[in-house]
């Protein structure tokens, strides 16, 4: 499938595994070099348990999310040690993207939309300004929206009506790109496009007309 531009005025992207590389085995396998040799069960307990959702929504903070982690695991890790495992899944930003976003800019209506927590998205600030598109990042869109800022997140219609209602999209000129198909289910009820992004495709790959 690929997206014709010409169809829309409004883009919503995700960050993660959209425009930013992850890899969320990297920090299980850094968690288990840490001592924490069955994080990947915890890691999945938590989501089923919701310790994920709320610490993505902000209701948990730094300080208590890995304090969860380690009465779960009964392995003591140095705070600073857990934060560069935790932020170990994220990858690289290739340049590309950003000169796709700002093409896409000049002629539509561009929005972040990431579910995600404040240790991923100031490692991620700080690896933008180190390669030089921090500032070009932050100019590219009309507004970021990061769930632990907002108390919603992913794949809940209201997180995507707050968007559409707070910039007055319209909805059938709106589409949403995501790698999580449950958050594209979530847009799709709120009324909007949705495009899932394949794991082995590239977001550069997936535009015409632009």
């Amino acid at each position: 499938m690929i997206i014709n531009a010409e169809e829309y005025n409004s883009i919503i992207f995700d960050l993660g595994g959209v425009l930013l590389n992850i890899d969320y085995h990297k920090t299980i396998n850094k968690f288990k070099s840490l001592g924490l040799v069955k994080f990947d069960s915890i890691y999945t307990q938590f989501k089923q348990d919701g310790v994920f959702d709320k610490f993505e929504r902000g209701e948990i903070s730094n300080n208590e999310f890995r304090d969860e982690i380690i009465k779960n695991s009964g392995v003591e890790i140095p705070k600073k040690k857990f934060e560069e495992a935790w932020n170990s899944m994220l990858l690289d930003f290739p340049p590309t993207r950003i000169a796709l976003l700002e093409k896409l800019a000049k002629t539509h209506r561009i929005f972040l939309l990431s579910n995600t927590n404040k240790p991923h998205i100031v490692a991620f600030k700080e690896y933008l300004k180190t390669i030089g598109l921090l500032s070009r990042f932050n100019n590219v869109f009309e507004k970021i929206y990061f769930s632990y800022e907002m108390g919603m997140r992913k794949p809940e219609t209201r997180i995507f009506e707050y968007v559409i209602n707070e910039n007055k999209l319209n909805k059938e000129k709106t589409i949403f790109i995501d790698d999580s198909f449950q958050h594209i289910e979530g847009a799709i009820k709120t009324g909007i496009d949705a495009f899932f992004l394949k794991p082995e495709k590239c977001i550069t790959e997936v535009f015409t007309k632009i």
